[in-house]
């Protein structure tokens, strides 16, 4: 077995995984909603995307429970169970230096199930989740049909919720889905219960437009999040333009998934037809190009018998 040095030792740090603890990246993620400046947050569907999401800059990762159920062939209607998302949160959350934040559904039962999530989801390594109001089993956030639980029972959940943390730096975000059920005020109402319950972020789903964004800010009186998913209920606002209304962080949870699954049926259908790939290069991510993002010239620092090749042009 070869005996590597010191120097190869520091040379892996944040290769297989990343450099900064889970507890840094939490404390991260509560400077960064208090800092004045969006936190952006794109979904990654996989580590991969979460590695890109790091180096291009942006402030966190998002992961989505509509991409996870979406990945495992199914709507996002409640069936997938607390285990699967928390071990896709930790997959993610694991390569990433940045700030992972997921979405735990309705807590996945009654409140003494919402206390367990947060138990598996902090030893998973993640930043923080948002917990919503919804009925379970959940809907889609922007689609029609939903029904939210009493607001008391909300707050059960949240306070249960912030009882089971640990780690104090862990975000706990309640989300609720009244906006499209009760109406504006009293999504208002709901999510100044819950800031009371112990709630650290608020998200409400499917807000229509800038003006509502605008009056929520106005009212409540923590630090938001917006979702700027395509094709919902709610206008696709600038990271900017949410800045300037007074909003702390911004997801993207479905954009990734659908840029490759665009890329991805395109792709099969010319194949389909013209029974090669070639037409197709110009649209793929080159073999260098994925080589660099999984680094592979630093495993070639860590140990010259695993990088040993050279990739042509």
């Amino acid at each position: 077995m070869r005996r590597i040095g010191y120097g190869a030792v520091v040379a892996v740090t944040g290769l297989m995984a990343a450099a900064t603890s889970a507890s840094d990246k939490r404390k991260a993620f509560r400077a960064g909603l208090a800092a004045g400046r969006i936190q952006r947050m794109p979904g990654a569907f996989n580590p991969l995307v979460a590695k890109l999401v790091q180096e291009l800059g942006f402030e966190g990762v998002y992961v989505s429970g509509a991409v996870i159920s979406a990945e495992l062939a199914l709507p996002d209607i409640g069936l997938t169970t607390l285990s699967e998302v928390t071990e896709r949160g930790r997959t993610i959350a694991r390569v990433t230096d940045l700030p992972t934040l997921i979405d735990a559904d309705t807590g996945f039962g009654e409140p003494m199930s919402a206390a367990r999530t947060i138990t598996l989801l902090e030893d998973a390594g993640l930043a923080g989740c948002h917990i919503e109001d919804q009925v379970n089993p959940k809907r889609c956030g922007h689609l029609d049909g939903k029904a939210v639980v009493p607001s008391e029972e909300m707050v059960r959940r949240i306070r249960a919720a912030v009882s089971a943390r640990r780690d104090p730096d862990f975000v706990i975000c309640a989300r609720t889905d009244a906006r499209g059920i009760e109406g504006l005020d009293a999504a208002i109402d709901r999510v100044r219960a819950y800031a009371d319950a112990g709630a650290d972020l608020i998200f409400t789903e499917a807000l229509a437009d800038a003006s509502e964004f605008a009056k929520f800010r106005a009212a409540v009186d923590v630090p938001l999040l917006a979702n700027m998913t395509e094709f919902g209920k709610s206008d696709l606002l600038s990271a900017e333009a949410l800045e300037g209304l007074g909003y702390n962080a911004v997801i993207y949870p479905v954009t990734t998934l659908r840029l490759a699954m665009f890329a991805v049926e395109a792709g099969l259908r010319e194949i389909a037809a013209t029974g090669t790939q070639s037409g197709l290069l110009d649209t793929m991510q080159h073999r260098a190009r994925l080589y660099e993002l999984l680094g592979y010239q630093r495993y070639n620092e860590f140990d010259s018998g695993i990088f040993n090749f050279t990739v042509s042009e």
